[in-house]
């Protein structure tokens, strides 16, 4: 039998055509689903980078550019000074470093307490009680209620005059403190008042997180015999070590910045200036007060620039602290 070899190769290209025919052609619908799929999530996120852009990315270039002048109103010229806005700042200005102790020493005195205090008051919460519910629900009422009306109680409470603070301490035999006038007396106060305001907002975050923990593992440490208090020790605090690194650095950012009660503390007597010798200025009161009171918006800046740079270590040490414990797991 005699093959055509001729034939074959002839077969085989008239073949290809009809294959070729066959195959679906690229529709202009699959073309629009391929696009979508490659350039849709980019439009879903673009809204969050230029609203990013136009409030964070652009102020803070501003700022940066704004701290190497001598930029202010009283001036109607521009020059670029480099760096000694900063040298100025840390090395020559008293007044900042005050405002950089009592923003500290406030942080410390308010963050500590809250945050042990939140974490009890969440355990307790997590238990069954009568009235759950509701105090659930009483907890979250500082956090809505007005700053300016928490600021006005408070400034009553530490009145020098007829306040409660004082009449407490005259039952114990203390005699009354000027609560603005000391500065020791004034953080503690203020720190107080950061403390009703946010001890429930951070016990909801804890009650969360603790609302997640399996019941099971509480169950074999009750039948080992384990106590309430070493089950919450044990098995809860390691649980939410996570969430406490989280509130810690949530609470390190607002301490830092820190503005509101100690401005609203004063009852219009000496405003941003942190009482008479600026005993509870703090970092954020005393920028304000450059820019409005002594309209030097460059050293102004500066002085944004290093609070920025304080958070951001801050927050480093932070992110730290939690990396590390998650490693020791």
């Amino acid at each position: 039998m005699s093959l055509d070899l001729d034939s074959a190769p002839a077969a085989g290209r008239h073949s290809r055509p009809a294959d070729d025919e066959r195959r679906p052609r690229p529709t202009r619908g699959r073309t629009l689903t391929r696009l979508d799929l490659k350039v849709s999530p980019y439009l879903y996120i673009l809204p969050f980078f230029a609203i990013f852009a136009i409030f964070s990315a652009y102020p803070i270039g501003y700022t940066v550019w704004i701290a190497l002048t001598d930029r202010s109103p009283m001036n109607a010229t521009i020059s670029f000074v480099g760096l000694d806005n900063f040298v100025e700042l840390i090395t020559q200005d008293p007044q900042f470093w005050n405002a950089v102790v009592n923003t500290f020493g406030m942080f410390a005195m308010s963050t500590i307490p809250q945050l042990l205090i939140a974490l009890l008051l969440a355990n307790a919460l997590n238990r069954k009680i009568k009235g759950q519910t509701f105090f659930r629900m009483a907890i979250a009422m500082p956090i809505i209620t007005s700053t300016a009306v928490v600021a006005l109680i408070f400034s009553m409470l530490y009145a020098r005059e007829f306040g409660l603070a004082n009449w407490l301490l005259d039952l114990v035999g203390i005699g009354p403190i000027d609560w603005r006038a000391n500065r020791y007396a004034s953080w503690f106060a203020i720190s107080t008042m950061v403390d009703w305001r946010w001890i429930g907002y951070n016990a909801l975050i804890y009650l969360a997180a603790m609302q997640s923990i399996n019941k099971d593992v509480y169950e074999a440490a009750a039948l080992d015999g384990a106590s309430k208090t070493r089950q919450f020790w044990s098995i809860t605090i390691p649980q939410l070590r996570p969430t406490i690194i989280f509130t810690l650095i949530i609470s390190t950012i607002g301490g830092l910045q820190l503005f509101t009660e100690p401005l609203l503390f004063t009852s219009g007597s000496g405003g941003i200036s942190g009482g008479s010798q600026g005993q509870f200025q703090t970092i954020t009161m005393y920028l304000l007060d450059v820019m409005n009171t002594r309209f030097r918006w460059g050293y102004a800046g500066a002085v944004a620039l290093v609070l920025f740079v304080l958070i951001a270590l801050m927050s480093t040490i932070n992110y730290l602290l939690a990396r590390r414990i998650s490693s020791d797991k």
